[in-house]
């Protein structure tokens, strides 16, 4: 059932966004601020989310979203006009309208990105996208690995820039042009790709999952207010999704975070150690590129991408991106299951560990030696 988003849901959106997004995605509140201005510029309520099973098959849907490193976005903030930039200028290449945009992934503020869009442009909004969390590559997409492909796209920079990308068929040629020539805008670029028919959502898109953060970011409010914990409300919530496992992996402190930001991506690791010394395990070091890519407690795999590895804070359960992770934070890591569809031997070579150069093999969370 197709339903309507208002300005006092964005923050319970932007929180489960973040959960979903893996610590990768963008800074959530630049996003939500963006939305926020938008709405309350053009005098509008609220914008339309359409259901996928809601969709004609004939119906034409854009995805846009922002491509970039997650540390450059905090500094450099978007004008907010880029998006819809991008979507008017892949569809003047293609010579069509889009009937509808939908974000390519559910992390940060890229599940901000098509709500901005929607705003200004007055089309509504898929609930689904291709990642069902967040990856760093253009390519890492349930849309590629199902048969449709991202070229042509169209990129859009904060002064006006346009470039339009061609690569037929070949995915990962699209996301190494498409990086460099958002490095050369300074880190940050604004995308319109996978255009798509309506059927073609229903096919290769996961489903549902801009309700799902937003239901997720509520759980974990409400069980604040409550005095509840918000662990047992991510997982009561989930439990009946696509992403039904949940098993804590650590907690801690971070005593170590290693980031730097190259070839426009942030790459990196954390370290987390036990606050007394105690427990199941001494120390979980988290590796990351954009997004959290594996966990090993004492040097065991716990986790591992596609599954989600999420820190929160330890009491309160909010999320912590890969850019915001800082020295002495008290932290609590969480591993998540992620659909089917996305642990299938087709997607794991789309963006299982090999595609990220990984020489461990892909564990289910719900199967590794996470705590229970």
């Amino acid at each position: 059932m197709s339903w309507t988003l208002t300005a006092a849901d964005l923050p319970d959106l932007a929180r489960g966004a973040t959960l979903l997004g893996t610590g990768g995605g963008g800074d959530p509140y630049i996003g939500q601020m963006l939305v926020a201005r938008v709405l309350q510029d053009r005098g509008l309520q609220g914008i339309s989310i359409l259901d996928p099973d809601d969709l004609a098959d004939d119906m034409f849907v854009i995805p846009t979203a922002q491509m970039g490193a997650p540390t450059v976005m905090i500094e450099k903030i978007p004008a907010g006009t880029e998006p819809t930039l991008a979507l008017r200028t892949l569809e003047a290449h293609l010579g069509r309208r889009a009937d509808a945009t939908m974000p390519i992934e559910c992390g940060g503020i890229n599940s901000m990105i098509p709500l901005i869009v929607a705003a200004e442009t007055g089309l509504p909004v898929v609930d689904a996208d291709g990642m069902g969390r967040a990856f760093p590559e253009l390519s890492m997409e349930t849309f590629a690995v199902y048969g449709v492909h991202g070229s042509p796209l169209a990129l859009a920079g904060e002064r006006g820039e346009t470039v339009v990308i061609d690569t037929g068929d070949d995915d990962r040629q699209m996301e190494w042009l498409a990086r460099g020539v958002t490095i050369r805008l300074g880190g940050v670029g604004h995308i319109a790709e996978y255009a798509m028919s309506g059927a073609d959502v229903k096919r290769t898109a996961v489903p549902r999952t801009l309700s799902m953060a937003l239901a997720l970011g509520r759980a974990i409010r409400e069980a604040r207010e409550e005095h509840r914990s918000p662990f047992e409300a991510i997982a009561r919530t989930l439990s009946t999704t696509l992403y039904p496992e949940v098993r804590e992996l650590f907690a801690g402190k971070v005593t170590d975070v290693e980031r730097r930001t190259t070839e426009g991506f942030a790459k990196g690791r954390a370290t987390i150690s036990s606050l007394d010394g105690s427990g199941s395990g001494a120390a979980l070091e988290i590796r990351f590129q954009n997004e959290n890519l594996t966990a090993h407690r004492d040097g065991r795999l716990v986790a591992i991408v596609p599954d989600l590895i999420c820190v929160t804070d330890i009491e309160s359960g909010e999320p912590i991106t890969t850019e915001g992770l800082r020295y002495g934070q008290r932290v609590r890591v969480l591993g998540i299951s992620t659909p089917e569809m996305m642990r299938t031997p087709a997607a794991l070579a789309a963006f299982g560990p090999r595609a990220f150069g990984l020489s461990e093999e892909f564990i289910p969370v719900e199967t590794s030696q996470a705590l229970v």
